[in-house]
């Protein structure tokens, strides 16, 4: 395995970087406090800080779990389209500590504020439904993956990265 260049490892930050900004959901990744897994999506808007924010519904078992158990992973990932060897997609990988965020609180309207700007009207007629939760999902660890050999850890503090 090559050693990678300061400049290839800019590179690499910025393409992480790129991938998480083209994207408008995250692949969520919940469990009960069973322990029984479950993963969807879900719409998000990110701060300049790195949390994630995202507004669900009590319907969903995802909804729930984080109630229960506030630990979640999300997932960006390069579409199919856009790759040449799918057992070697690009994808950013974030273990996150999830906070449920309550009305009162400044950032709930901030949040949802910028989510309307995001996604529209249908934010408003979500926000007048009583069983939506907004969670403030932190990231603690995170891994980036470009290829085969080309694996990296996420400092979710500064962005950086170290290749795994």
């Amino acid at each position: 395995m090559s050693e990678i260049s300061q400049h290839e490892l800019e590179d690499f930050i910025k393409s992480y970087q790129m991938l998480m900004a083209s994207q408008q959901t995250l692949l969520l990744s919940t469990a009960s406090v069973t322990g029984s897994p479950d993963i969807s999506y879900a719409p998000f808007v990110c701060d300049p800080a790195g949390v994630f924010y995202i507004y669900i519904s009590e319907m969903a078992c995802h909804t729930a779990h984080l109630m229960a158990n506030p630990h979640a992973s999300i997932l960006f990932i390069r579409s199919e389209s856009e790759t040449a060897n799918l057992f070697a997609r690009e994808r950013v990988v974030l273990n996150c500590r999830v906070e449920e965020i309550s009305r009162d609180e400044i950032i709930y309207s901030d949040s949802l504020d910028a989510m309307h700007d995001k996604f529209g009207e249908v934010v408003n007629v979500l926000r007048s439904l009583s069983d939506f939760h907004l969670f403030a999902l932190r990231p603690e660890t995170g891994r980036y993956v470009v290829g085969f050999g080309r694996a990296f850890k996420i400092d979710v503090n500064d962005g950086s990265l170290l290749h795994i």
